[in-house]
């Protein structure tokens, strides 16, 4: 080995890295990777969900609008809100003086999102901004409520995206968090493997055209912790009385937690 290739070993070494899928890769690669995978996705990203949820995760994300109770007069922040279903949900419950920033790292995502909250006469009190949920662009405690569906798993560094949510919360403020997660009912991981590794992304080949972006979708969700071990992190944070609700058996979890200092 000469001289050369040893130094560029150690350096290569000394780089950090984190989990994209089942690759490790180096840290300051991560981000755009997870932009191309979401550029890529993202014209049929609700109807990929429809179709690989089976229309479930409409019901988790009633639940979690429900559960964040927003009220009119509230300023919301939907974090890796994308296509803004979650918004459009929310959007009702806050007006006719209160409003919603749609925050997410992906253009693409943005711009389907703000078309079709627009189709849908939903545009006073809305704001739309690309921005990385890892340093948000938003002053300290800002926000009533914060929510986060099926994207922190995507995140380099989710502690970094916790610390962010913590600190653009208001006093009472709460975060909450929906994301794939572990089964908890007997028998039901089996099932769900063969069903995500199998099914998921020949799904995503026939429909979006694309196996690939799929196929890390699924291996993301295997990568990330477990309830109690997310919900350790939210704590970590500065979060406060943080509880879990397991959906469909655990396939789908909600975290839910406070600021309260």
């Amino acid at each position: 080995m000469s001289e050369h290739q040893e130094n560029e070993e150690q350096r290569q070494a000394l780089v950090p890295t984190t989990h994209f899928g089942y690759q490790e890769v180096p840290e300051t690669e991560k981000e755009q990777l997870v932009k191309g995978v979401f550029s890529s996705v993202a014209s049929k990203y609700d109807l990929m969900n429809d179709l690989m949820s089976l229309g479930v995760h409409r019901l988790w994300k009633r639940f979690t609008v429900d559960l964040a109770r927003p009220r009119p007069g509230q300023r919301v922040l939907d974090l890796a809100g994308g296509t803004g279903d979650l918004a459009a949900a929310i959007y009702p419950r806050i007006r006719p003086n209160g409003s919603i920033v749609v925050s997410d790292i992906n253009a693409e995502m943005l711009a389907v999102g703000e078309s079709r909250l627009a189709n849908k006469g939903i545009i006073a009190g809305v704001e739309f901004v690309e921005a990385n949920a890892e340093a948000l662009p938003f002053p300290d405690r800002e926000f009533d409520i914060v929510t986060l569906a099926f994207g922190i798993r995507n995140m380099t560094h989710p502690e970094r995206a916790l610390s962010e949510i913590y600190r653009v919360l208001k006093t009472g403020g709460r975060a909450l968090i929906l994301e794939f997660s572990h089964p908890r009912w007997p028998g039901l991981q089996s099932i769900y493997d063969l069903y995500s590794f199998n099914l998921l992304p020949r799904i995503g080949e026939l429909i979006a055209k694309d196996r690939e972006s799929y196929q890390y979708l699924v291996e993301s969700i295997r990568r990330f912790p477990d309830q109690e071990t997310f919900k350790m992190m939210m704590e970590d944070a500065g979060l406060a009385r943080v509880e879990v609700f397991n959906l469909s058996g655990g396939i789908v979890a909600l975290h839910r937690g406070f600021r309260m200092d």
